[in-house]
């Protein structure tokens, strides 16, 4: 990763700017060894050549922002399916961030049920199914071509839940400076996120551990590395420790696909990527497991280390 930086003792990125590798899905396999590489060192990518028309992010992005317009008592209807998938309150912890969950996104029941609490129009519920499926695609095609990448052709992430995170940040001219969200990396697999265009804010911790920030870059959908597939690539992908900052007084809104894991089964490495020179690093686990262990400190990557043999 590139960084445009000046002097400063600061470990903070006011001054620097990340540069993340973009990955041209129209231009495959030739970019294979650029998205291996990325995933390895960085942990985040860039998508384009996705295939997700624009007008559809649009809407997408307009029916999630009326859906944070709801009554309060309407809000917590979007309950939890496991630990943490429903509705998130501002909190002591992230007095400035607000969210909705949808457990599975590839499930049309789940989205009937999500898109039904929440009193959804006819058309926001098309949106949103629309977009899920074609998200879910997305994903599944990026799991796929990373699997690929690092020499684990074939294998099937296609009936993993795929969990919908609607995010809202309400900044302000008092909070500027402060948390968004806390210092973490993501549970899942991977998380492809659509970002708000305007409204920064992102930041990812680089290779020296310096946090810089992320630039919206229209047209795109931003990916990074979490918990899981460290666990299941046996070390080999890296996991993507990243926060959001308030750096403005605005609103700030992002819509993030968390690819978890399987449903009913550990996450563990395949033979292909154990041997007597890589031995296995770390025990198998549920999502759901490893989600309870996680929640309590919600920290970067700590929980990982309490499954290493």
């Amino acid at each position: 990763m590139k960084l445009e930086q000046k002097s400063s003792n600061d470990k903070t990125a006011d001054i620097k700017m990340a540069e993340i590798p973009t990955i041209d899905f129209t231009n495959f396999p030739s970019d294979e060894p650029k998205l291996r590489q990325a995933c390895e060192n960085l942990g985040c990518f860039r998508v384009i050549g996705h295939g997700i028309p624009a007008s559809l992010r649009d809407d997408m992005k307009s029916a999630v922002r009326s859906l944070f317009h709801l009554p309060d008592h309407i809000k917590r209807l979007n309950t939890d399916v496991i630990h943490g998938s429903g509705y998130v309150a501002p909190s002591p912890v992230n007095p400035l961030y607000e969210a909705f969950g949808l457990y599975d996104a590839s499930s049309s029941l789940d989205i009937l049920s999500f898109c039904s609490n929440l009193q959804a129009s006819p058309f926001q519920q098309h949106t949103i199914a629309t977009y899920s499926s074609k998200l879910h695609a997305l994903v599944v095609d990026i799991a796929n071509k990373i699997a690929t990448s690092i020499g684990v052709p074939h294998y099937s992430f296609e009936h993993w839940p795929c969990q919908f995170r609607l995010n809202k940040y309400s900044f302000t001219e008092g909070t500027i400076g402060s948390s968004g969200v806390q210092i973490h990396t993501d549970t899942s697999f991977l998380t492809v996120l659509q970002e708000d265009d305007s409204v920064g804010g992102l930041e990812i911790m680089d290779q020296i551990g310096t946090f810089v920030p992320v630039h919206p870059v229209p047209d795109s959908f931003l990916v990074n590395i979490g918990d899981m597939a460290k666990l299941w690539s046996n070390g080999r992908l890296h996991n993507l420790m990243h926060r959001v900052q308030c750096k403005e007084t605005a609103e700030r809104i992002s819509i993030a696909l968390f690819l978890l894991g399987p449903k009913d089964a550990p996450v563990e490495p395949p033979p292909e990527l154990v041997d007597s020179e890589h031995p296995r690093l770390y025990k198998s686990i549920t999502v759901e497991n490893y989600r309870r262990l996680w929640f309590p400190s919600s920290r970067a990557g700590e929980s990982l280390s309490h499954l290493l043999l």
